[in-house]
């Protein structure tokens, strides 16, 4: 007994020696940040208590940065849904699929700098979305032929936090119809055809075996969806460069760390961070996860 306990620690100590050494060292550090003033300088720590949590609990661009995180949720019941009802489309076995899912998964692999710079232009005043827009008021004669939509996406901060989730929508899509994809393949076919076979509709099998049957990868991706939502840096840093109106709690812990060198509350922020993405997570499993 203990010879095969010996063998299970031994297989486990280079992964529990990677996750000691990138992820509770990092944890674990960055939570004794969060109660000190560090010194970049001298590397020297002082004790402060609260006092970081302090700054950031009466700074009104902290509250704002945790607003738009917490507005960004927005996009995880939409990346959902809309992922859910691609993966239902290209599950089925037709000639020429595959070629259709590996285009809804391309822009996952696309390098979120490239996308951002592509993106950057379709935003733009001349650029293609404000043209597309601009035939379709032509056509429907909502706007005269010479006037056209001139919306500045990312500059106007009423929708400038809307058009980043456009930009994480289309990049998150095909991430999580792959996992969707996976649960609906796990599905047995056998199922699906007694219902057939029992005069359901296409409704009523997507409603009463489908959504069912993939429960728990609905809480997967909701839950990492959730936490990428809350935890959106780079798309911010890539396309408004965290500009008021898009500054997000992640983005205000990045600000904190390397642009003031303040990593006391930097880490303050981002154990509120880490809380925020807990609670989250602990009611998704409560409605979603089965006892």
């Amino acid at each position: 007994m203990k010879n095969s306990n010996f063998m299970a620690y031994f297989f486990l100590a280079p992964a529990l020696i990677l996750m000691g050494i990138f992820v509770f060292w990092p944890v674990g550090f960055n939570t004794f940040l969060a109660f000190n003033q560090y010194e970049i300088s001298g590397g020297e720590t002082t004790w402060n208590n609260f006092d970081n949590f302090r700054r950031i609990w009466e700074e009104d661009l902290f509250h704002q940065a945790v607003k738009n995180s917490l507005l960004f949720l927005l996009v995880v019941p939409a990346i959902q849904l809309g992922s859910l009802l691609i993966a239902k489309l290209v599950n089925n076995k037709m000639a020429g699929m595959t070629f259709f899912r590996a285009v809804y998964y391309i822009p996952v692999i696309t390098a979120i700098s490239i996308a951002g710079i592509v993106w950057q232009f379709v935003f733009k005043y001349d650029g293609m979305l404000n043209a597309f827009l601009s035939e379709i008021v032509h056509f429907f004669h909502i706007y005269p032929k010479e006037q056209l939509v001139d919306i500045d996406w990312l500059g106007d901060p009423d929708i400038a936090m809307y058009s980043i989730m456009i930009f994480t929508f289309w990049k998150g899509l095909g991430y999580y119809m792959v996992l969707y994809l996976a649960g609906l393949q796990a599905i047995p076919a056998e199922v699906e055809e007694a219902a057939i076979l029992d005069g359901a509709n296409a409704w009523e099998r997507f409603w009463k075996i489908t959504i069912p049957m993939v429960k728990p990868t609905i809480l997967l991706c909701t839950m990492l969806s959730t936490i990428g939502a809350l935890k959106v840096f780079l798309e911010v840093l890539v396309l408004t460069d965290g500009k008021a109106e898009t500054y997000t709690a992640l983005f205000y812990v990045y600000d904190q760390a390397f642009r003031n060198f303040d990593f006391g509350v930097a880490a303050a922020a981002g154990l509120v961070v880490t809380f925020f993405c807990m609670i989250l997570a602990i009611i998704q499993f409560r409605f979603f996860g089965e006892k």
